[in-house]
């Protein structure tokens, strides 16, 4: 968190869109736009449903509130996420369009065009649907950050199942926990994961916490690092060899999904006693994130966007995987570690790769500060046009230098809040919205947010106060996995009269 002075000083600076940016942004009237949305959320939300996603039955109902906390949105729609983010575009000219650009810390380099993405996920969902899985099965994913991750995703999704994706850093109680309460009876892994030169010894995590869970069945391993791994006959099976397959047919049907179907569950970290698996749902998510992606990223055809968070992570679900997916996108992800061999990697491989927005957290921010701005200079980053940060709040110093040396005093800034349980953007600027260095600006269109005391009143401007959401919102988690009770009372139970959402965190505004 920024000193006082610090913050005194920033509250002062306001950064003012150019008008180049403005003329070129997907919504140029946000302000208005979000005028509107803030007084009628619910036609704000049903208009970006009809435009942004393709829904095999139409919804009859936006938003059902009969039963509060736990709201549903876009009752009655049928819809699947795996086909607004494939199925879509391979009838399209975005057949060819280069969906996923990869490349590992010891410089390989994939890339899948859509049709191509699209095949490895019918081919791998074929291999689920061999294995057992069934709609509404849950599959636990522990693997690095290599493009089968994604395709392990969506293909669990495309078949109606739900996933559990375990961020690759876990130990092997935290997986074992996980698994157990989610009921995996499937775990896709890797043998190992490349970090900073080095191997991350993930299959053997996994084995020990299959032991711990006996639930499991089957573990599907893909082969990353080439180490010696060991493998129980029956149980344990190679990626390679089940996509050698004829079972794995490179077309599968996608299965037609309820609105409020599960799509997911990702579990908070850092807390104590039973993991808290958070469920997310089939409509009301895409929505959310595909609405906000475009508005705030401000998405064209011809970028190329790397968010450069872990897909473990909800910022990578919903904005590595999904959303840009969902948009046409063409995305870049990198397998390592910021600064390493070298504090430019990341330069480089912007000024490779033709990066257009970057997506990142304030901690790498900082490490970049510490190496230096001269590893910048060594490269050309005149092709970016927007920067991200997200996962805390920015310092202003640290927004300064990103926004003057990865900027070059140009590129916006879009600082995120969110949470795993807003599945995405809940305040954020958009490019049209003046900035202030450390501020997220402004609730998102459709969000309803307030800074209040204890007892429910607003906080005046600059008093500190609880963070709430006064109205619900389509990306919203619907539920605790299996814990109805104590999503209510972890979220809504501090200001239950009121029927706010509680965040958690406290929050201020000029």
């Amino acid at each position: 968190m920024p000193d006082a002075m610090e913050a005194i000083s920033a509250s002062k600076e306001i950064y003012y869109p150019s008008a180049e940016v403005i003329a070129n942004s997907n919504v140029p009237d946000y302000l208005e736009v979000r005028k509107k949305a803030i007084e009628d959320p619910v036609s704000f939300w049903a208009a970006r449903a009809e435009e942004l996603i393709d829904w095999y039955e139409p919804f009859q109902t936006v938003l059902d509130k009969s039963n509060a906390p736990f709201f549903k949105w876009f009752v009655g729609g049928k819809t699947n996420i795996a086909h607004n983010a494939l199925d879509r575009h391979v009838q399209s000219w975005r057949k060819n369009k280069l969906a996923l650009l990869w490349e590992g810390e010891d410089g390989t380099q994939r890339t899948f065009s859509y049709f191509k993405l699209w095949k490895e996920v019918n081919r791998f969902a074929n291999i689920l649907k061999s294995m057992g899985v069934k709609r509404g099965d849950t599959v636990t994913i522990y693997m690095g950050r290599v493009p089968e991750l994604p395709i392990a995703m969506l293909a669990t999704a495309k078949i109606g199942a739900v996933h559990s994706v375990v961020y690759g850093g876990f130990s092997e109680q935290a997986l074992a926990d996980r698994i157990t309460d989610a009921r995996s009876k499937v775990v896709v892994t890797c043998d190992g994961a490349w970090l900073r030169g080095k191997t991350v010894n993930l299959k053997d995590i996994t084995d020990e916490a299959v032991n711990r869970s006996p639930i499991v069945q089957k573990v599907i391993v893909y082969k990353r690092t080439g180490q010696d791994v060991s493998m129980q006959p029956g149980r344990d099976f190679w990626w390679h060899e089940l996509m050698a397959l004829p079972i794995a047919d490179p077309y599968c049907e996608t299965e037609v999904m309820d609105a409020e179907d599960p799509l997911f569950i990702l579990y908070t970290s850092g807390t104590t006693g039973k993991p808290k698996g958070l469920m997310h749902s089939c409509g009301g998510y895409q929505v959310h994130i595909a609405t906000t992606l475009k508005y705030v990223f401000d998405l064209k055809e011809d970028d190329r966007y790397w968010c450069a968070a872990d897909p473990g992570w909800i910022t990578g679900h919903s904005y590595i995987v999904y959303a840009p997916l969902i948009l046409g996108t063409t995305s870049f992800m990198y397998e390592g570690a910021p600064g390493y061999p070298l504090p430019d990697r990341w330069w480089q491989l912007i000024e490779k790769y033709n990066i257009t927005i970057l997506y990142t957290a304030p901690t790498a921010i900082r490490s970049f500060m510490r190496f230096g701005e001269e590893w910048t200079l060594r490269h050309d980053l005149s092709n970016l046009r927007l920067l991200g940060s997200v996962g805390e709040p920015i310092n202003p110093e640290a927004w300064r230098w990103y926004y003057k040396h990865i900027g070059h005093d140009r590129c916006p800034i879009m600082d995120t809040w969110w949470q795993t349980e807003t599945g995405g953007f809940m305040i954020t600027p958009t490019p049209v919205v003046p900035l202030k260095p450390g501020s997220g600006t402004l609730p998102f269109a459709g969000i309803q947010a307030d800074v209040v005391r204890e007892d429910g009143t607003s906080a005046d401007p600059n008093e500190d106060g609880y963070l709430v959401v006064k109205h619900p919102w389509p990306g919203m988690a619907r539920t605790v996995w299996g814990d109805p009770d104590r999503y209510r009372a972890t979220y809504w139970s501090d200001f239950a009269s009121q029927g706010w959402y509680f965040t958690g965190d406290s929050a201020r505004r000029d």
